[in-house]
């Protein structure tokens, strides 16, 4: 347990560390960088990522994987979208919507527990279903001009710190729910024992089974927690692109994975924390920031995402390799 609180608190330092130093990079580099307006906007643009990043550390930290959630994301916009098309309103759409995530990450959970199937196979076939029910329902863009959803999309609050114009920014309102969803991810992993169990069950299955845990409930309320959180990113998501669209978020799972694993998260589980994953998403932002700033193609931002992740996994394998090499020599000296 000792080492695993280690590698986390190591590989959070880093993460945070990392994300100082390009934002001083940045700063230093370009002209307007250093500004609260773009500390915001790393908010503004990735709150959707953030939120889907904080629902897929829950199935990390258990040892699983979900790389469905790009999917939910895209199918939540495209039946918001067609059903407020239709008429239905936005506070009859928006809980059904988030209704479909709970229940698809039920059934995944409960595939994967109780059939004993590996989570990618389970989780790629969601993928495959709620990416062709996107297209059943609409191969266009359907836009969105329900009134609810523009005030959200268009909604922000001003923040002024002083009078120089680097001091001025504003925050949209729908990243108030990915504070929301940041603030009860930390109490629910740090001060729950659903929590406690997620990263009991990620160190060890069989050991959490002989402590009396409910192996079962913890791990299909983590791929609950997951589709959830994925269905409202594409709430999020539609907030921001008023629009639902099929071939949306392509790949995203795996910017959210990587925006756990480069927070710290292990992905052989037992390791892991939202405020990390919060922190690597807005290093993939400022990444994205600075490729803009130079004019460079925005390839070249998966391309430094692949490094960074590379070097992260390395590192943490370090750590626990020499973690383990401490406890031996202490369990030898005993």
């Amino acid at each position: 347990m000792k080492e695993k609180l280690r590698i986390k608190n190591i590989s959070l330092t880093m993460t945070i560390v990392l994300f100082l130093i390009m934002f001083i990079f940045g700063s230093v580099r370009y002209d307007h960088f250093f500004s609260l307006s773009t500390f915001l906007n790393l908010f503004n643009d990735n709150a959707y990522l953030m939120i889907a990043g904080i629902g897929i550390t829950f199935v990390l930290i258990t040892g699983g994987i979900d790389i469905s959630i790009s999917s939910t994301i895209a199918f939540t916009g495209v039946f918001m979208a067609y059903s407020l098309q239709k008429g239905i309103p936005s506070y009859v759409v928006i809980p059904v919507a988030l209704l479909i995530g709970i229940i698809v990450g039920a059934v995944q959970g409960s595939l994967i527990h109780y059939f004993r199937l590996q989570p990618f196979i389970v989780t790629l076939a969601g993928q495959f279903l709620m990416r062709g029910l996107c297209v059943v329902i609409s191969e266009a863009s359907i836009p969105i001009t329900d009134p609810f959803f523009k005030f959200m999309a268009l909604g922000r609050i001003q923040i002024k710190l002083g009078d120089s114009k680097a001091l001025n920014g504003k925050i949209y309102y729908y990243v108030l729910i990915f504070v929301a969803v940041l603030l009860i991810g930390l109490y629910v992993l740090k001060k729950t024992p659903f929590g406690r169990a997620v990263y009991a069950i990620g160190g060890s299955e069989q050991s959490a089974e002989l402590m009396g845990l409910n192996v079962a409930r913890t791990k299909i309320g983590a791929y609950i927690i997951s589709s959830f959180c994925a269905s409202l990113a594409g709430v999020v998501f539609s907030f921001y692109t008023l629009a639902g669209y099929g071939l949306q978020n392509m790949g995203m799972e795996l910017d959210a994975i990587s925006s756990a694993v480069i927070g710290g998260t292990l992905l052989t589980g037992g390791v892991g924390s939202v405020f990390g994953t919060a922190v690597g998403a807005m290093i993939q932002g400022i990444i994205q920031t600075i490729v803009t700033y130079e004019n460079l193609n925005t390839w070249w931002t998966k391309v430094t995402i692949a490094g960074l992740l590379c070097f992260f996994i390395v590192v943490q394998r370090i750590i626990a390799v020499r973690a383990e090499a401490m406890k031996g020599k202490e369990l030898a000296a005993a």
